[in-house]
């Protein structure tokens, strides 16, 4: 005889909740209901995105006589031989790749390419705040926010420490704000807390301490001037 294992109403109804919320797209942030075109999740590998100014050697396995270097204009386009412009910022290689197959589409056969970044903009952070030197910095290895404090000339408040603010951006209109306190970390304790820094990020430390701050904000920081966010 075959046994059939009878799923409760109660948990059908709790499964077909969830498909629901998941259906919706949305993401439950810090006990908060967040739609979908707020933050969303990031890769944990991303690959490179194209930037303005990034060099690009493009080569041709199949017809050598189209191999080119160009170069991601101001305006995002690049120039390609015989086959006009396209929009190549924001793209990854493999993204670019496919773009650059389907402008060669009336001209070659299936064509093959190959696209290498020779040279791109060097990742950097931004400290401001009150720090001795407030700035952009190039972002040569894996630093901390405590450690990047201290390449901005450190503190000029010792009561800021209690209170550091880490921007990072996680979609094109989204930022996640940390709130790191380096009292306790240069203590010693909570350790851990020291966030690393990733390309792009902020670190603004303030004047004055900011009882109330979101996680996730829109990207519409006004910090370099002194002032926090606007939320």
């Amino acid at each position: 005889m075959v046994r059939i294992k009878v799923i409760s109403w109660k948990l059908m109804y709790a499964l077909s909740a969830a498909c629901v919320l998941l259906g919706t797209g949305l993401h439950l942030v810090a006990g908060q209901t967040t739609p979908a075109s707020g933050p969303t999740l990031e890769e944990r590998h991303p690959r490179y995105v194209l930037q303005r100014e990034d060099v690009l050697l493009l080569t041709f396995p199949l017809t050598p006589e189209l191999n080119q270097t160009v170069t991601v204009q101001p305006d995002g386009y690049i120039n390609l031989q015989s086959a006009g412009s396209i929009y190549a910022q924001g793209l990854t290689a493999p993204e670019l790749m496919l773009a650059i197959k389907k402008a060669y589409a009336g001209i070659l056969h299936d064509p093959l390419v190959d696209v290498d970044v020779q040279d791109f903009q060097k990742p950097f952070f931004t400290v401001s705040g009150q720090v001795g030197k407030p700035g952009q910095y190039e972002l040569r290895s894996d630093i901390t926010v405590a450690e990047a404090i201290a390449v901005a000339g450190g503190m000029t408040m010792q009561t800021a420490k209690t209170q550091v603010f880490l921007f990072h951006r996680t979609s094109t209109n989204w930022v996640e704000v940390k709130k790191v306190n380096l009292n306790e970390i240069l203590r010693g304790k909570h350790v851990n807390e020291d966030a690393m820094i990733q390309p792009g990020d902020m670190i603004y430390v303030p004047e004055k301490f900011i009882s109330n701050f979101r996680k996730y904000v829109p990207y519409s920081i006004a910090g370099v001037g002194g002032s926090y966010l606007n939320p």
